[in-house]
């Protein structure tokens, strides 16, 4: 009899949830290029913001042109170009296309503070955005809506101060300018009318459309912001950058938490299955590397710097993959406890005389 013949099982899916952070971003495109090399992993939708959403934009539409290899393609053009053109993440900052020590020299704090004082509506009246060159140089919206991979893209509403975010069917180039719009550098992106700043006061980057518009159980967050930082910021300009370090990663510590809460109530029963996800949470980072480089290195696009990102994250990614490839589809691989609920200090609490189990109530 001849042997029976079995087709090859499809690779899992995963979702990808990329994280902002201006030219820190070629992290993540090492991270994406390593992933998109291992054709063992296929990808059912990205979510991105301010960087993240740039890359996420570039890799769809790379992919809808010419698979994996466009998606790689498309990525190493779209970094190697951005090294081209000065400083696209900074029309206005002194150090922007330098050495990523810029922020250490003594004289910068007075030059970032005079540009500081300055709106984008005084310095930069005729909104210039280099940015937008280089997005349509790069990022072809309609392959973005009929191209096989779902794209979500956040913004945040100056109006309402709450979260926009963009799909492939909405999807265009002001979104996603409006996604990486610092509102200390970039006039706010008009769409429909309605003004917006920068996605990551709102989601760094959204988790939930990936939740409830996806099938994919599987979510990889690519975090290239550290969430903790030893020390006290003493200097004004240390003091602003540690600050917005903590506003854009609170979106995400919040979405977490509620992760975190929902998939221990369906596990426990208290939710049905049916309804709600029990996600299984996969992360790449290293913090290690990128911790020490400091807030003015998002504004630098030389080429030595962003090939060093890139390597970075390609590690970190070869990393993941060996250690964890094997979980996908089974297990998470997240300690979300560990590394956005602050395990420490909740163990400190509960050992302190007199502290009392309080039973966790829904919200």
């Amino acid at each position: 009899m001849p042997a029976s013949r079995t087709s090859p099982r499809p690779p899992p899916k995963i979702d990808l949830a990329l994280q902002g952070g201006g030219s820190h971003g070629a992290f993540s495109w090492g991270v994406l290029d390593r992933l998109l090399e291992d054709e063992s992993l296929a990808f059912a939708g990205i979510s991105g913001t301010s960087a993240g959403a740039i890359n996420a934009a570039v890799m769809a539409t790379g992919f809808a042109r010419g698979g994996r290899a466009g998606a790689r393609e498309a990525l190493a053009a779209f970094w190697r170009d951005t090294s081209r053109s000065g400083s696209p993440f900074s029309p206005a900052d002194p150090g922007a296309a330098g050495a990523f020590a810029w922020d250490r020299l003594p004289g910068y704090r007075w030059v970032s503070s005079y540009w500081r004082s300055l709106s984008p509506y005084e310095f930069n009246p005729l909104n210039l955005n280099p940015l937008k060159d280089l997005l349509q140089r790069h990022v072809d919206c309609v392959a973005l809506r009929d191209g096989p991979m779902r794209l979500f893209v956040t913004a945040t509403s100056v109006h309402s101060g709450q979260a926009r975010v963009f799909t492939r069917e909405d999807m265009s180039l002001d979104a996603l300018l409006a996604s990486a719009c610092l509102p200390h550098l970039f006039q706010a992106v008009e769409i429909d009318g309605e003004p917006y700043w920068d996605g990551g006061y709102t989601g760094n980057p959204a988790l939930y459309p990936l939740i409830y518009d996806t099938e994919s159980l599987d979510l990889l967050l690519v975090k290239i912001n550290p969430l903790e930082r030893a020390g006290t910021p003493r200097r004004n300009a240390e003091i602003m950058d540690r600050l917005s370090e903590i506003t854009f990663n609170a979106s995400l510590i919040g979405e977490m938490r509620a992760i975190a809460f929902v998939s221990r109530l369906v596990r426990e029963g208290r939710l049905d299955s049916g309804r709600y996800k029990d996600l299984r949470l996969h992360m790449i980072a290293d913090d290690a590397g990128l911790a020490p480089l400091g807030a003015a290195s998002k504004m630098d696009t030389t080429w030595p710097f962003l090939e060093r990102l890139f390597a970075l994250g390609h590690a970190a990614a070869s990393k993941w993959l060996k250690a964890h490839r094997a979980d996908i589809g089974v297990r998470a691989t997240l300690d979300i406890e560990g590394e956005f609920l602050g395990r420490r200090a909740a163990r400190e609490a509960a050992t302190r005389p007199g502290a009392k189990r309080r039973r966790p109530e829904l919200p």
